[in-house]
């Protein structure tokens, strides 16, 4: 069977032989790098790292597994980690015959990973007679050594980032020790810029510590190498923030165009095109994130979308699926809350936000409970937690969109102004969604309003 011609990409299982759980991380980190790595050739599609990661403890034939991803072969693989070397191995698998195509071990010096990458998916493409291009070729040749701690702390802060929000604030960590490690370590500072814009996406801290100070990290990437989708994505996020937005646009384009199979720029792209209204496109870019990664945070997205187009059954519906598969989801519970309370079914609506607070850090999530509170009529509830918020803002980012939210809920339309006039002062990061926030519709003809939306300068 010739796999190229079938155009479809190896899956992946990598098993720790170390057996030591402590250096999961690691394997799973090197699974990613791998996968990333591949998915640069142009002709190859290949499943996501969180789907991959799915199947990775999971004993069932290869062909059901194969059937289930519609791939046509499995790469599997084993990795042993002692101080700065590492031992690989590496086998293509013919899925539906369940026959070996291809073997390799490999052994180096942990400072040559990258490279290492490069070497493995120039053999699995070999191995399937895809075409590598020149441009494919020139990526795999723009790999350098790695410092061992740099690399190290790298690959804790992907497998803390692959599991935002919850421990995005941990990656950031990481990539904060990987950036000083190696100060010339492209892609660790593009992992810094994802951190930071997700604590800023989530509204865990403030805009200055989060999608802000991203753009700058994300530029120190790109001068060490422009083809890190990662980081394009992140400053594309980041220069939304400076409501720039069709230069925000350009920089996801460019990012896709790069990695057209790059799950997250999908997301957030997605999110743009949502923020403005342009819901179908918007569908599709967040369809095609959750094609990619079936499993991460795109079937959000595809929620949230549902929300700011006003389709509250939809988004209960997309909500609903995520909680079945993860019932410790944070933002799909804020999500279900959000439509079941447009929808007046107000208690629900309380019970999820109530659950969602506990697993989505941060005091935002806070802030959708008080609104729901105010919505329902509850504003001695509302106003009891509303006080609790203004005491953690004391430690923690409050974000004054939020705030505006629940004064908006309880009729005070000055105040709720205020503090949307504190929101863009701050820049603060739900503000692009005032463009399609149903919450304030009725305020949508006050002059201040109005003031503010031409200088947020949505593009038409």
């Amino acid at each position: 069977m010739r796999f190229g011609a079938l155009n479809r990409l190896p899956s992946y299982r990598w098993k720790n032989l170390s057996q030591d759980p402590e250096q999961e991380y690691f394997t799973e980190g090197l699974t990613e790098a791998l996968i990333t790595t591949l998915a640069r050739i142009g002709e190859l599609r290949v499943v996501s790292r969180t789907t991959a990661m799915h199947y990775k403890d999971v004993r069932r034939p290869l062909s059901e597994i194969a059937r289930e991803l519609e791939v046509d072969a499995i790469v599997e693989g084993t990795a042993l980690r002692a101080g700065d070397r590492l031992r690989i191995t590496a086998q293509l698998i013919d899925a539906s015959k369940g026959t070996h195509l291809w073997a390799e071990s490999y052994e180096r010096d942990l400072r040559d990973v990258l490279a290492l990458q490069a070497e493995v998916a120039r053999a699995i493409a070999r191995e399937i007679q895809i075409k590598v291009t020149p441009l494919d070729q020139a990526r795999f040749a723009k790999v350098h050594t790695v410092i061992p701690e740099a690399y190290d702390a790298y690959l804790k802060g992907r497998y803390h980032w692959n599991r935002r929000p919850a421990r995005v604030a941990e990656a950031k960590k990481w990539f904060e020790l990987a950036v000083a490690k190696d100060p010339t370590y492209a892609a660790a500072y593009a992992g810094l810029a994802d951190s930071l814009c997700s604590l800023g996406a989530w509204g865990i801290v403030a805009p200055n510590e989060g999608c802000i100070k991203a753009k700058e990290m994300a530029h120190r990437a790109l001068e060490m190498d422009s083809s890190l989708a990662e980081a394009h994505t992140s400053l594309a996020y980041a220069t939304m923030y400076h409501y720039n937005f069709l230069a925000a646009e350009r920089e996801f384009e460019r990012a896709l165009e790069i990695n057209p199979r790059y799950a997250a720029g999908h997301q957030l792209f997605g999110l743009y095109l949502a923020m403005n209204g342009r819901y179908e496109e918007a569908y599709t870019e967040c369809q095609r994130a959750s094609r990619l990664d079936p499993l991460a945070v795109s079937r959000n997205l595809l929620g949230y979308n549902a929300l700011y187009s006003r389709r509250w059954d939809q988004a209960i519906t997309e909500f609903t699926n995520i909680l079945e598969v993860d019932p410790k989801d944070g933002p799909a519970l804020c999500g279900l809350g959000w439509g079941y309370s447009s929808k007046g079914l107000h208690e629900v609506a309380i019970a999820a936000f109530r659950k969602g607070v506990n697993f989505w850090p941060g005091t935002s999530p806070i802030t959708l409970l008080a609104e729901a509170y105010a919505l329902a009529g509850h504003s001695d509830d509302a106003h009891k937690v509303l006080e609790q918020l203004f005491a953690l803002s004391k430690e923690q980012y409050l974000t004054p969109y939020g705030v505006a939210r629940i004064y908006n809920a309880l009729g005070q339309k000055d105040e709720a102004l205020h503090w949307l006039e504190t929101s863009y002062r701050q820049q603060s990061e739900w503000l692009l969604l005032l463009k399609v926030d149903a919450r304030f519709d009725n305020l949508r003809s006050e002059p201040r309003f109005e003031d503010l939306m031409r200088r947020i300068n949505f593009p038409n």
